[in-house]
């Protein structure tokens, strides 16, 4: 395709510049390159220096393969250390990750959260997605109106978890942005919200936070003019997500992470996208999720069985958390529907690539 001439994502001329050196011609995901040069080209660009053993930065980056992660039978109404004992029975694996969520004035990580981060049978990465709050808007949380909130959440991370832990703030904020003048949820807004959250919380103390800025990873908000203007800052994120689903137009792991549409002729897809915006990021998968298909059971099989094979190609990503929901917004994502999809999706939790780090005690 060449230089990118639509005004798209961030802000036209901006993605032109970013994209134009071949980056839309030529995947650099499916590019010649074998996956052991590109992932040691990636590595490099993410300080991951080589060493005889697999290693964990201190930002948690895997210096190989990925992390695997899960968050376990959302809407069902178990607890999570049951609902994560279940999934991981059926999926016969522990996970690296385990993805909750919390709202409002709700303190974290809980007691049950702390005892799965902690379990002596297997440690594991916690990741955290908090929406700060459900009334206020993203300038007031700036200007400061959740400061006692987000100072009280502070002494409460100080005093019970030491441990690293997975950050990410007000996730996929694109479908709440309102661009009218004053309405406080710009996308400037957000950005300032996220940077206030972030180095409050670093000023009182929680240097054991590692970031997250989490996209919905859908074509139709990177063509938005505001896109760009969400990102908080490099200093402020250490990982860049996005949130993909296995729509009706999504056939393999390569249409999920790099989603393009007719309408969004310029828009590149994500994971190209973030090579070329964050190239010293690394990427996470943080919710992702294959509906039912009616009329093609054994699509969940075909679908898990792509990730297998295609994840090698995506050394930038360092992490792939599973939404696993008889409920989910937009169908059944639940991973054990079919024999066929609980047996690929069983093979790839297990493939080397995704047990290749050890989870890090500390």
């Amino acid at each position: 395709m060449g230089i990118i001439s639509r005004k798209v994502g961030i802000g036209g001329a901006g993605l032109a510049l970013v994209l134009g050196m071949g980056a839309c011609a030529q995947p650099a995901a499916v590019s010649a390159e074998s996956p052991e040069r590109a992932t040691a080209r990636v590595n490099g660009l993410l300080g991951i220096r080589p060493s005889g053993a697999c290693e964990v930065t201190v930002k948690l980056i895997p210096s190989c393969g990925a992390w695997w992660g899960i968050a376990p039978e959302i809407f069902t109404g178990r607890r999570p250390g049951r609902a994560l004992e279940r999934a991981e029975g059926r999926m016969g694996r522990p996970a690296d990750i385990m993805h909750v969520y919390h709202r409002g004035p709700e303190l974290f990580p809980t007691p049950e959260e702390r005892k799965i981060a902690r379990d002596p049978a297997g440690r594991r990465l916690l990741l955290i997605n908090w929406k700060p709050s459900s009334d206020r808007t993203w300038a007031e949380i700036a200007g400061g109106a959740l400061d006692q909130r987000i100072d009280r959440l502070a002494d409460y991370v100080l005093k019970s978890f030491p441990e690293r832990f997975f950050l990410t703030v007000h996730h996929e904020p694109e479908n709440d942005v309102r661009e009218a003048p004053g309405s406080g949820m710009t996308a400037e807004d957000y950005s300032a919200m996220f940077r206030h959250v972030v180095l409050r919380l670093r000023q009182r103390g929680v240097r054991n936070a590692v970031t997250v800025m989490t996209y919905m990873g859908a074509p139709n908000w990177a063509a938005e003019p505001w896109f760009e203007r969400l990102y908080p800052g490099d200093d402020v994120v250490d990982w860049v997500a996005m949130d993909p689903y296995a729509d009706d137009r999504v056939q393999t792991f390569d249409g999920l992470v790099n989603k393009t549409r007719e309408e969004f002729a310029g828009w590149p897809g994500f994971y190209r996208w973030m090579q070329s915006r964050f190239p010293g990021k690394p990427i996470m998968i943080a919710e992702w999720g294959v509906f039912e298909r009616r009329g093609r059971p054994g699509f969940k099989e075909s679908f898990f069985a792509s990730v297998r094979e295609e994840m090698r190609r995506y050394p930038q990503i360092k992490a792939l958390v599973y939404f696993d929901s008889p409920r989910a917004p937009r169908g059944d994502t639940r991973f054990d529907t079919t024999p066929g999809g609980l047996r690929t999706f069983s093979d790839l939790a297990r493939d080397p690539y995704l047990r290749a780090t050890p989870v890090p005690e500390q």
